[in-house]
């Protein structure tokens, strides 16, 4: 059953969205913003979260280390294991000979002692301890190499075609490389956890081992107190790859990803990502064309079912990003399946295809607000007594 539907104003599922620049070549894109931007730095990417559009690129998919921004795919498997049940914030963690001596940044973390997992993630993402991540991954994997490989099955899947891993930390590796690219891509999945921002605000803690010592770690990613609206990142340095910053920041409902890669300094480093922010806010918007688990106006029918109709409600919110002042109006097309009876609630009823006159920008799976069981010979008979 098709139907295409404009819908009211006065809807849940907003109307006012904006279109013009959602289908933009992401070359032409890049052209527009190379006259507002001079980025200054190996690579850089500007990024938007919710629907994946590049606003910016400059070297995007040249291979680089790209040092300490590799945790940004540790964390991602950390927690991945943690919503998969396989991991708990709680569990503790012993570490190897193995972790404790890991050079560069770190946690200081004693070999044989026992540490929580909350305490290891806390560390990477604030003070980017190399030494958590090997105590993280050989806990996890068993062993490094192991994990290493789940980080390159894990990258295949995100699509990072220009990435290498050789190690979970970014500490100096020959044949380990990344790309802008890729780190927003990885950036962008990490952030989809909601569990990341408790840990990337903080900007100072003591990191208390068990004998009593106490480490203080700072986070390395200083825009999320000089830059309004950014709450979370990953810095990333070693003479090699130079200053590197994966970062995000949110205004309204807009949340960018920035990413500069071979910066010469800190100071450029933190400028070029927040340039990169400044124009992605002053040039473009979110708007919400979805809202998660509000019902259609409509009733759909259920054959053979104790009760006749359904009412469907998008799955997940969705968005629409584009240039500011490039407004026009949407529509949504409803396509639903044929129902009969049973019908658990949140099953998928149907798509919700939101348009641009013929432009598809978006759709959304249409789940059942209710469960409908099968009718009986009973529920019969009352229905034709009602009727009667």
């Amino acid at each position: 059953m098709k139907k295409l539907l404009v819908l009211s104003l006065a809807m849940c599922l907003a109307l006012c969205a904006i279109v013009g620049g959602v289908t933009m070549a992401a070359d032409a894109q890049t052209v527009a913003a190379e006259q507002a931007l001079d980025i200054q730095a190996r690579s850089a990417l500007l990024m938007d979260y919710d629907t994946g559009t590049v606003v910016y690129a400059k070297n995007e998919k040249v291979r680089a280390p790209i040092a300490s921004m590799v945790k940004i795919m540790t964390l991602l498997l950390t927690m991945e294991e943690i919503d998969q049940g396989k991991l708990t914030v709680e569990d503790t963690v012993t570490v190897s000979e193995n972790a404790a001596s890991m050079g560069g940044s770190q946690a200081f973390l004693d070999a044989g002692s026992v540490y929580t997992v909350n305490e290891l993630i806390k560390s990477i993402v604030v003070g980017s301890a190399n030494d958590s991540c090997v105590a993280l991954a050989e806990h996890i994997a068993g062993s490094v190499e192991s994990f290493v490989a789940r980080m390159n099955e894990r990258a295949a899947a995100l699509g990072m075609q220009d990435t290498y891993f050789v190690n979970c930390t970014g500490l100096p590796a020959g044949e380990q490389y990344c790309c802008a690219f890729d780190a927003a891509l990885m950036l962008r999945e990490l952030i989809g956890h909601e569990r990341f921002f408790e840990y990337s605000k903080i900007w100072m803690f003591d990191f208390a081992h068990p004998g009593g010592r106490v480490t203080q770690l700072s986070n390395t990613n200083k825009l999320i107190r000089a830059y309004e609206g950014c709450d979370g990142g990953k810095t990333g340095f070693t003479n090699e790859a130079k200053f590197c910053l994966a970062a995000t920041a949110k205004r309204g409902n807009t949340r960018l990803i920035s990413v500069v890669c071979g910066a010469e300094s800190a100071k450029v480093r933190n400028a070029q990502n927040a340039a990169l922010f400044n124009y992605g806010f002053a040039n473009y918007q979110t708007k919400q064309v979805v809202t998660a688990g509000v019902p259609l106006q409509e009733r759909y029918a259920v054959q053979g079912g104790k009760e006749e109709f359904i009412m469907a409600a998008p799955a997940s919110d969705r968005f629409v990003f584009a240039k500011k002042g490039e407004e026009k109006e949407v529509t949504y097309r409803v396509d639903m399946l044929s129902l009969r009876a049973p019908v658990q609630k949140g099953d998928v009823v149907g798509v919700l295809t939101v348009l641009s006159g013929e432009e598809k920008l978006c759709e959304v799976s249409l789940v059942s607000d209710r469960t409908v069981e099968k009718s009986t010979y009973l529920d019969l008979v009352d229905r034709f007594i009602e009727a009667w």
